[in-house]
């Protein structure tokens, strides 16, 4: 799916939404569907993920950076993730129990979180890398959405400011 096809169904959904209040608004399983797909959590990478074993993640080539100065937060998830990324491994592990089984008996004891985490996002990237972008790009226009409308905001304060600074000044004075 291209940038200009979501953008056109995010549009459409949005006008829909709004135009007819009395529709009814989705359910819990829907919107819990729509965050799924939103962070690619679909029955494919489900699948996929739980076809991976310990030697999976123990035979990957990959050389650790030896930083660890990495941070954990409450959801057991490494914070040197991006938000998205976190927020799907956070969602995929509740998912998969055979991945949340997997990284409990690699971590710490063969792998550090972080190169877990690294192999993981290695393996799935074909699939997450299309959702991962199309999440960057709804966070980049609903921030250039938040900037217009705060200059939009800011244009009308500095209006009413030199509207009341020039009556100030025409003002007549008082002998």
């Amino acid at each position: 799916m291209n940038l200009s096809s979501w953008f056109r169904r995010s549009v459409s959904r949005n006008s829909k939404n709004n135009k007819n209040p009395d529709q009814p608004q989705p359910t819990h399983s829907q919107q819990e569907e729509e965050t799924d797909e939103f962070l690619g959590v679909t029955q494919q990478l489900i699948d996929q993920v739980k076809s991976f074993t310990l030697d999976t993640f123990k035979n990957f080539p990959i050389q650790d950076n030896g930083n660890s100065e990495t941070t954990q937060i409450s959801s057991n998830v490494r914070k040197d993730l991006s938000d998205w990324q976190e927020r799907h491994a956070v969602l995929v592990l509740s998912k998969v129990k055979e991945l949340s089984q997997l990284r409990f008996k690699l971590c710490p004891r063969h792998l550090k979180e972080e190169n877990f985490w690294r192999i993981y996002f290695m393996l799935v990237k074909s699939h997450v890398a299309e959702y991962e972008l199309h999440a960057i790009q709804r966070a980049k226009l609903k921030s250039l959405a938040m900037t217009s409308e705060k200059a939009s905001d800011n244009g009308a304060y500095e209006v009413e400011m030199a509207e009341r600074n020039q009556a100030a000044n025409v003002a007549p004075s008082t002998p």
